[in-house]
C-alpha cells in the first residue's frame, strides 16, 4: 500500500525542487548562450532564448583550435590521476584503519595537516621540484603532484575502521594473502566510498587550472581549462565561443556522474553516517 504524502512532505518536495532548478539555472542560460551569436549576447537584447539558435560557436571551437587534444590532454590526466589516487587511498586507509606500528598517530596527524596548507603555499616549491625533474611543460607535470589525496587516505580509514576485524582474519586463515584480502574483502565493502571519491577527484582534476598555467607552455599540451581563456580576445571576448567551449567541457564529467550516480549518492549518505 502506497504511503501518502503528508503536507511537510508536499512542502519539502516543492522546496527541494524550486532549489534544483535555481541551481540548474546557470547551466542552462549556458548552453543557451551558446546558441547566440556573440553580438546578441553583449548587446542582451534577445531575452534568454536564442531568437536565431547558431552553431557557430561550436564550429568555432572544434575549427580554429585543437580542441579535441586538449580534450585528451585532459581525459588522460583526470583518469590517471583518479584511478592512481583510488589505488593510493585505499590502501594507505587499510593500513592506518588495520594496522599497528610506531608512529602511526602522529604520521596520519601529518597527513591530515597538509589539508589545511593551501596551493598557493606550496605552489612555487612544486614548481622548483618539477623543474628539478626536468617536467616542466610535460603531461606528468600535472599527474606526479596528485597521485596521493590526504582527503583520500582519511576517507577510506575511517570507512574500512568499520569492517570487522574478524572478516579479515577469516580471509587469512584461509590462505588468503594482504593483496588478495585488500583486493577481494576490502575493495568491494568499501566501493561506494570510492565512487564519491572517485568523482571529486576527477572533477578537480578535470577543472583544474592553475597548476596547468604554470607548468604547461605548448599549446598542443594545454589541457580545457586553459580553452576558456584561449578563446578570448584582446580587446573582445567572444562569449558564444567560450560558452559553447563551457559546454563542451562539462559533457565528460556529467557522463561520469551519471554512470556513477547510485554509487555516488551511496557513498554521500553513508559519509554523513559517519
Amino acid at each position: 500500500m502506497p504511503r501518502k504524502h503528508s503536507l511537510f512532505d508536499i512542502i519539502l518536495i516543492a522546496v527541494l525542487t524550486g532549489a534544483a532548478c535555481i541551481m540548474l539555472l546557470p547551466y542552462v542560460w549556458m548552453v543557451l548562450s551558446s546558441l547566440k551569436s556573440n553580438m546578441d549576447i553583449v548587446s542582451g537584447s534577445g531575452g534568454m532564448f536564442p531568437r536565431q539558435p547558431s552553431l557557430e560557436g561550436y564550429r568555432t571551437v572544434l575549427q580554429d583550435a585543437p580542441f579535441v587534444t586538449w580534450m585528451l590532454n585532459s581525459l588522460v590526466t583526470s583518469v590517471v590521476i583518479t584511478v592512481i589516487t583510488l589505488l593510493t587511498s585505499s590502501v594507505a586507509g587499510y593500513i592506518f584503519a588495520k594496522h599497528q606500528f610506531k608512529g602511526k598517530r602522529l604520521l596520519f596527524i601529518l597527513i591530515l595537516a597538509t589539508m589545511m596548507i593551501p596551493f598557493q603555499v606550496i605552489m612555487i616549491p612544486t614548481y622548483l621540484l618539477t623543474s628539478e625533474l626536468g617536467l616542466v611543460n610535460n603531461i606528468m607535470a600535472i599527474i606526479l603532484p596528485n597521485l596521493v589525496s590526504s582527503y583520500g587516505v582519511f576517507l577510506a580509514k575511517q570507512f574500512i575502521e568499520e569492517i570487522p576485524q574478524e572478516l579479515l582474519e577469516a580471509a587469512r586463515l584461509d590462505g588468503a594473502g594482504e593483496f588478495r584480502v585488500m583486493l577481494r574483502i576490502i575493495s568491494p565493502l568499501i566501493l561506494p566510498m570510492l565512487s564519491a571519491l572517485g568523482i571529486f577527484t576527477f572533477m578537480n582534476s578535470w577543472n583544474n587550472y592553475l597548476w596547468p598555467l604554470i607548468v604547461l607552455n605548448d599549446e598542443s599540451k594545454m589541457t580545457v581549462p586553459l580553452a576558456l581563456v584561449y578563446f578570448n580576445g584582446t580587446h573582445q571576448v567572444n562569449y558564444n565561443v567560450v560558452m559553447s567551449a563551457a559546454v563542451m567541457i562539462t559533457i565528460p564529467v556529467i557522463i561520469m556522474f551519471l554512470i556513477f550516480q547510485k554509487q555516488f549518492i551511496k557513498g554521500l549518505t553513508m559519509t554523513g553516517m559517519k
